[in-house]
């Protein structure tokens, strides 16, 4: 009798793991994939601006530092972060994306001071749920301009 309320026990507790673990990877699978372009430029991009390689493009919310990167030799640049970790609706109103490295790097006539700024727009509204059940959701810069 006693070893049947032990096996009984097992099995509930099992049950109950297992249960967390999935909402737990429900809710923490889903990635933020932010990725773009940044351009040689402080005019809205066109299809003959030059790119900005090798450019730091900085994730920050509020006076906090999320996370950085390099763009390639394309001007192109990506960062992955965990869903929950970033608070979606944080990500989108209180985030931008910092371009530090000096604008003349890429292009001598552009100004020396300043940074390049953008805000974080949704690429697909709907991929949203999809994110939340442990898919990728996109974030693209809204545009980069510069801000002395």
């Amino acid at each position: 009798m006693a070893s049947n309320k032990y096996l009984l026990f097992a099995a509930i507790l099992v049950v109950v793991v297992s249960v967390q673990t999935a909402q737990a990877q429900l809710l923490g699978l889903g990635q933020v994939h932010i990725n773009g372009t940044v351009h040689c430029s402080v005019a809205t991009p066109t299809a003959s601006t030059p790119i900005f390689p090798n450019a730091v493009v900085a994730l920050q919310c509020g006076s906090s530092l999320i996370s950085t990167t390099i763009t390639n030799s394309n001007g192109v640049f990506e960062m992955s972060l965990g869903l929950i970790s970033s608070l979606l609706s944080t990500l989108l109103s209180d985030c931008k994306l910092v371009v530090s490295t000096p604008l003349a790097t890429c292009d001598a006539s552009l100004p020396t001071a300043g940074i390049l700024q953008s805000a974080l727009q949704l690429l697909s509204p709907g991929s949203l749920l999809a994110a939340l059940f442990g898919g990728l959701l996109n974030i693209i810069p809204a545009g980069f301009s510069l801000i002395n």
